[in-house]
């Protein structure tokens, strides 16, 4: 078959919803960087639970839709479903919280797990919540700074993803050493929140997650074969490959996990249904391998988790997936 195209990144942007509260400067930042091609991101709403709040009237003025409901005299869950419905009517995948001074609801956060940031102006785990800088420099601290991080049920507690460090000068006071970590704030969360949505085309974020997911299989172990991350099941010299990791497998321009399949009748009936999905490697596909891409960013992480464990029953000694067989049965 053809090889597939790249992603068009111009018509490929993540749709972003903004919350804040206030000012709007981080807010404003991302904004303007989204302009700047090759820019993954999109703004779709600006969104905040103060009506009066500047950050608003800079998003309307540059031309972004907005949103705002005062949370006053409306439960959490209420005020929460609102805000999120605004964003879902904005057709918003990721919601980034930017000076967003509410504690969200358990349920709407839940829905959004894995797709909402926030940043937060302390070196994580440092100083989570409220007085950030003045408690850094109560405590002596060499530097202050900024985390951009996952939300979780749990206060600024979600993975970080990105940190910027920022000097705490002998006369700083809470007021001069917050100016200058805004400044760096404006710098790291435009580049975290890119980083972040387009991690599906990272080759490196990709491998990590099929490296992830391959050895928490039963005695599984990584090589590399021909230019390609490997992974064996089984020990020793004994041990055979059942799923490689290539970045542009050969004639290929797509990143993709190759794992074992049924055989030539199923290769052809996949590749014929979805076929950008999947494709006849050249080099493996003639012993009965097929390739799956795995940069996209509809991926379902729960069909690689599917397709290792299918590709490693293949292989592996009897002995281990007789156990595994067994334990199904319950």
């Amino acid at each position: 078959m053809p090889d597939q195209a790249l992603p068009d990144t111009a018509q490929d942007k993540t749709r972003i919803a903004i919350f804040i509260s206030g000012a709007g400067t981080n807010m404003a930042a991302l904004l303007y960087a989204s302009r700047i091609e090759p820019c993954p991101y999109e703004i779709v709403l600006v969104a905040s639970n103060d009506p009066a709040a500047p950050g608003l009237a800079l998003a309307s003025l540059e031309g972004n839709p907005t949103f705002a409901l005062s949370h006053k005299g409306m439960t959490r869950a209420e005020h929460d479903a609102a805000m999120e419905a605004a964003a879902v009517a904005a057709d918003a995948e990721v919601i980034v919280l930017a000076g967003y001074m509410r504690i969200l609801s358990e349920g709407f956060v839940a829905r959004w797990q894995g797709r909402m940031l926030n940043i937060h102006p302390s070196l994580l785990p440092k100083y989570k919540g409220l007085d950030t800088y003045a408690r850094a420099i109560e405590a002596g601290d060499a530097h202050a700074g900024a985390s951009v991080h996952l939300v979780t049920g749990e206060l600024d507690s979600g993975q970080v993803l990105a940190q910027a460090r920022v000097a705490i000068a002998p006369e700083d006071t809470p007021e001069t050493l917050a100016a200058r970590v805004r400044l760096a704030e404006h710098q790291l969360f435009p580049r975290a929140v890119a980083d972040y949505v387009s991690r599906w085309r990272n080759p490196d974020w990709l491998l990590a997650e099929v490296r992830a997911r391959a050895l928490a299989l039963p005695e599984t172990r990584e090589q590399e074969s021909f230019g390609a991350r490997g992974f064996r099941a089984g020990d020793g010299k004994n041990g055979k490959y059942f799923a490689y990791f290539s970045d542009r497998p050969h004639g290929h321009d797509r990143i993709a996990l190759l794992v074992k399949v049924g055989g030539p009748e199923e290769m052809a009936s996949l590749i014929e249904d979805r076929p950008d999905i999947y494709f006849k490697p050249a080099f493996y596909g003639p012993s009965g391998w097929i390739g799956m891409v795995l940069d996209r960013r509809d991926l379902d992480w729960d069909d690689v988790s599917a397709w290792l464990e299918r590709s490693w029953r293949a292989v592996a000694p009897k002995r281990l997936t007789r156990l595994m067989d067994a334990a199904d049965e319950f």
